[in-house]
This record gives C-alpha cells, sequence and structure tokens, in this order.
C-alpha cells in the first residue's frame, strides 16, 4: 500500500488548540463495523456502547513536562531541549533547536518560562522568551549524538535537588507541533488522563483524555471490568511516514508493560465472552505487542490468544491486513493525513470506511487530533 491511501484534507482550522473545558463534553463519532453506521453522539454517552461484562483497557503512563528552555553557556544563543528517553542515570536522549548551534561539549543553562507571552511571540522559540529565574543550578550538558539520523544528543543533567521535581519546576508540557500556541499552567492537568500515574510519556494517549472520575465510575458500576497498561509514548508518534510504500516503513520502539493482575482481568474477559475494548492506539499496541497463543480456548467467540504479563519493547506496526488477537474496539481521537496512527485504525475497520468518515467528521466540522474530538469503532 502508498502512503497517498491514507491521505485526506483537514482545513487548518479543524485542529483543536485548546482543549475543552468538561472532559467528556466532546464529540463522538461511533463507527458500527457490522452494520456500517455512523452516529454522532458525545463523549459522555460512550457507556451506550460498552456492555457489563466488556473489558476497557487504559493506558495508565503520565506526560513528564519535556519540554525545556534555556541559554547556551558562553554565547546566550536560546535553545530548546525536548527529552525524549532516559538512557542511564542523568543521561537522557534528547532533541534539541537549534541544533546547530549545539556541539559536543556545549553547555545549556536552563531556565524557566515567563507566566505571560510577550506581545508578538510567534512561537520560534529560538527567538524565545527565558527568564533565568531557577534559584538552584540546573544545567545540560552535550555529550554528542545519540541517534545522528534523527538529530537527536545525549545530554548529561548536572542539578541539585531530585530530577523530577525540578523538572517540574522548569518544564512544560510537550505539546504536538500542531498545537501553535505554547504550553500554558493549565496544560499540565488537561494534558494528562485523569488515570495517568506513572511517569514517561512525552506525549499524551489522547484517547483517554476525554475520560472523567465520574465516567469511569458509572463503568465500573454498570459492570464494565476496567483494566489498565502501560506504553511510554515516544516522539517517534509524530515522525511522518517518508517512505511512499507503507511496508518499508520503520516503526519507533516504545517500552510498555502490563502486570499479572491486569493481563487476568482481560483473559477473563475474553475467555468469558466479553469484548476487549482499547482506549487508544498505545493500548492497542500493547495489547497486541503482549498477545500470545492460548492453550486452550473458549470457542467460538474466543480468538485463540491470552496476554502475557510482563515488560516488552514494542515496535509493532498495525495497517490494514493486521489480524487483530486482542482488541475487539476502539477508542481513539482523529488522526493526522499520512500517519501510522490512521494506518492502525483502518487495518481494525475498512480503509475507505474510514476516510470515508474522516470526510464526515471534516463536513461535521469535527475538532481534530489531540485536544480534539473523539471515535468509536464497534
Amino acid at each position: 500500500m502508498r502512503i497517498d491511501d491514507f491521505d485526506y484534507e483537514l482545513p487548518e482550522e479543524l485542529i483543536a488548540q485548546v482543549p475543552l473545558e468538561q472532559r467528556d463534553s466532546c464529540r463522538l463519532m461511533v463507527l458500527d463495523r457490522s452494520k456500517k453506521t455512523v452516529e454522532h453522539r458525545h463523549f459522555y454517552d460512550i457507556l451506550d456502547y460498552v456492555n457489563p461484562g466488556d473489558c476497557l483497557v487504559l493506558n495508565d503512563s503520565r506526560v513528564i513536562p519535556a519540554r525545556m528552555y534555556g541559554i547556551k553557556e558562553g554565547t546566550g544563543a536560546h535553545i530548546e531541549l525536548l527529552l525524549i528517553k532516559r538512557i542511564e542515570g542523568d543521561n537522557w536522549e534528547c532533541m534539541v533547536r537549534p541544533g546547530k548551534r549545539l556541539h559536543e561539549g556545549d553547555t545549556v543553562i536552563l531556565a524557566g518560562v515567563t507566566d505571560t507571552v510577550p506581545s508578538g511571540y510567534d512561537g520560534d522559540m529560538s527567538s524565545g522568551y527565558l527568564v533565568n529565574n531557577v534559584s538552584q543550578p540546573f544545567k545540560a550538558h552535550i555529550l554528542g549524538y545519540h541517534d545522528k539520523e534523527n538529530g537527536t544528543r545525549l545530554v548529561r543533567f548536572e542539578y541539585d535537588g531530585i530530577f523530577m521535581e525540578r523538572l517540574e519546576e522548569i518544564g512544560s508540557m510537550p505539546l504536538p507541533p500542531y498545537i501553535t500556541r505554547p504550553a500554558e499552567d493549565s496544560d499540565k492537568e488537561m494534558y494528562q488522563t485523569v488515570y495517568s500515574r506513572i511517569d514517561g510519556s512525552v506525549a499524551a494517549p489522547t484517547a483517554g483524555l476525554h475520560f472523567t472520575d465520574d465516567l469511569l465510575k458509572a463503568a465500573a458500576e454498570k459492570g464494565v471490568r476496567i483494566a489498565y497498561v502501560t506504553l511510554h509514548v515516544g516522539i517517534g508518534t509524530f515522525r511522518p511516514v517518508k517512505v511512499d510504500v507503507i511496508e518499508e516503513h520503520k516503526m519507533h520502539f516504545e517500552e510498555c508493560s502490563i502486570d499479572e493482575t491486569n493481563a487476568d482481568i482481560i483473559n477473563r474477559t475474553i475467555e468469558e465472552g466479553g469484548r476487549i475494548i482499547s482506549v487508544g492506539t498505545t493500548s492497542t499496541r500493547t495489547l497486541e505487542s503482549m498477545a500470545v497463543r492460548a492453550e486452550k480456548t473458549a470457542a467460538p467467540y474466543d480468538k485463540g490468544y491470552r496476554i502475557q504479563a510482563g515488560k516488552t519493547s514494542t515496535g509493532i506496526f498495525i495497517y490494514p491486513g493486521y489480524g487483530f488477537r486482542i482488541v475487539d474496539a476502539l477508542i481513539t481521537n482523529f488522526h493526522l493525513p499520512k500517519s501510522t496512527l490512521l494506518m492502525l485504525v483502518s487495518a481494525l475497520y475498512d480503509r475507505n470506511e474510514i476516510l470515508k468518515a474522516y470526510r464526515i467528521a471534516v463536513d461535521e466540522r469535527y475538532r481534530f487530533f489531540s485536544y480534539g474530538d473523539a471515535m468509536l469503532i464497534c
């Protein structure tokens, strides 16, 4: 298949720049695969489509305030750093901007961000706004390239105190590039699921942003099982597919895990005939990566796979033609054109039906991407 098979026209004004005040008040498009119907609801109606005995699977990874700003020691050049992954100790893989100004041996003095954006600020951090308002030292030493092809650097941080506490002090939420405004204090709450608990992501598992504590409580009261997996979302989720033939694309790897308790919840649901409803593409990739052949099945509804608890690093690439082992239904957001996420949802349904639904969403003025509206494929 070719990358152009997953393209669609999206007016820029439909890209959501801010979250809705009430998480579950966003719109919900419901695609019924058996009936080939499209319904327009709101997310607070989601439990109308979830039955007692079904299992919602949520990714409990928590987004860290991974974007930091500073000045290059000796020149005063404005620098932006984005944490990608801890390598060892205080060494991290980071994206840096502008990369041409940073070389092995350079040091960046990190700084906080002003509370207000100066007039005329255009979002370009190379001429951005900085204030060195941190009393304790916090520096980033550039050790060299980590991944030269992608331009990432290996950075050693020098600081006083506890790293994550200092990061909370000076870091900001790593909003995706299609959100053109700078991150605000409110994003530290809104760009985070209500059930997040394990630090590690540099992008939110956005399908889960629509859930509220009350909605999850109502699901449990209805008899819906809730299970948690962990996949720390990496920056690769925003990297474009650079090949024309999608089968040639190589996925980025991400760390994921499922513990024994949650694996048992998922497996019991399968054995008792309930549906596994994955909340987001990250939960989906985790479930499908950790599926193993079952020793025995409970025909006729059983696909013959179970979840094996543990940890792994997954680079699974799901596109049309893939046979799902665990996932029966998917709650997701609307994804970028030509993206691997759009390919994943097209694998669960039909590519033409998905693209038709996206055209409807554009006509109906749905809000797209991370802070946008939701879709249920059931």
